[in-house]
């Protein structure tokens, strides 16, 4: 008897998580192309304007997948719980498990194992994945941006690289040295800047770390004003960004996004140079990932906790969703300023780790309300003994 009781717990548990899990990629899914629509479509302005073809679109989009997932996980997870939970209300089925002895807590298992599932899944996108795809995202750019510089470099003939950019190069040696270039540069004039013209006997393209610069020498500098005054200034040495002629961003330094936890956790004095962050921010970032994760678990736990302690309702839980939904955007919020606050100090590390804590506290002490008798069942049952003491009237 007890090992057929136990196969039936077994059972319930995973026909919950299976539920959970099914609503949890269908509710992701959605999600995801939505957002990355939106991120997409600005992506492809970039990719087709610099001449690459579809298929490079497509290894981009691949590459940012993972950051839209980290965004929308903990909704996914919540959305999935909410959805399930009410379903099973709706449907009796939380009614018929907790006439069989389930209690709250007993019920909210298969959330907490479904809330894990998605915890595990979060770490390896935070500590992993994206790192790994922003890294070859940045590096993609910058080939790309080579690429670009590369295909106006045409001698001979006058090309347009950007609207309002007109490049002219009479030859280009083996050793990549521009001889005789002309540019002229029209974009201020629409907003009534300047126009401005730059020749140049020799002329060099230089990558650095802030993107492409080109280097001229022995040349001329010509600003017409919009009143229609004329400026020459000669020059031994001018350096022009060419990176203002290309659609795409151009890669430099690394972002926090592009690092991997261990140098966060343990930044070298190059790391901090680098982003530009101080050794308690890169570590608060590092710690941060964690904290994510612990996020998606109590944003399931939250949907599951604020919608069991309600009980059955036949007019269904839309009340108790939309304080759920309060609760865990609350959560966030103390989850971005607890962040803010840790980046300051390595004292306020374990601030990283307040949002997911009070959750877990919310949401173990609604599931002890949910295991009390409400005040109109208590109600409830005191009228209805009156009644039967008394015979039954009213």
């Amino acid at each position: 008897m007890l090992w057929l009781t136990g196969g039936l717990v077994a059972r319930f548990d995973r026909y919950i998580l299976a539920q959970l899990l099914l609503q949890f990629g269908f509710a992701g899914l959605v999600l995801v192309l939505l957002f990355w629509i939106n991120r997409a479509v600005k992506l492809f302005d970039q990719i087709i304007a610099s001449g690459e073809t579809a298929l490079v679109f497509l290894e981009f989009s691949a590459m940012i997948l993972p950051a839209v997932i980290v965004f929308v996980l903990p909704i996914a997870a919540f959305t999935a719980t909410v959805t399930v939970t009410n379903r099973l209300s709706t449907e009796s089925e939380l009614v018929v498990a907790q006439a069989t002895g389930f209690g709250p807590f007993r019920l909210a298992r298969p959330v907490l194992i479904f809330g894990v599932i998605a915890a595990l899944f979060m770490l390896v996108l935070t500590h992993i994945l994206v790192p790994m795809s922003q890294l070859r995202f940045a590096e993609r750019q910058a080939e790309i941006a080579e690429n670009v510089t590369a295909r106006f470099l045409t001698e001979g003939s006058f090309v347009h690289p950007s609207e309002g950019i007109t490049l002219y190069i009479r030859e280009i040696t083996s050793d990549g040295e521009l001889l005789d270039l002309f540019l002229s540069d029209e974009r201020g004039k629409d907003d009534g800047g300047a126009h401005l013209t730059y020749s140049a006997e020799r002329a060099l393209i230089l990558r650095t770390d802030d993107g492409p610069r080109l280097l001229m020498f022995d040349g001329l500098a010509q600003i017409l004003s919009a009143d229609g005054r004329l400026t020459t200034t000669g020059f031994d040495e001018f350096t022009y960004d060419v990176s203002a002629l290309l659609t795409g961003p151009i890669v430099g330094n690394r972002t926090v996004s592009q690092i991997y936890t261990p140098e966060l956790l343990n930044p070298s004095e190059a790391v901090q140079k680098e982003t530009s962050l101080t050794r308690p921010a890169l570590r608060a970032e590092a710690h941060f990932r964690n904290a994510q994760a612990f996020y998606v678990i109590v944003a399931a736990m939250a949907g599951f906790s604020m919608l069991i302690v309600s009980g059955f309702s036949r007019f269904g839980m839309w009340r108790q969703v939309i304080i759920a939904i309060a609760v865990v955007a609350m959560l966030q919020s103390l989850d971005n300023t607890m962040l803010d606050l840790a980046r300051q100090s390595d004292k306020g590390l374990p601030l990283v780790y307040v949002a997911s804590c009070a959750g877990g506290i919310f949401n173990i002490f609604v599931l002890w309300l949910a295991t009390r008798p409400s005040p109109f069942d208590v109600r409830r049952r005191r009228r209805f003994a009156r009644q039967m003491a008394s015979g039954g009237t009213s």
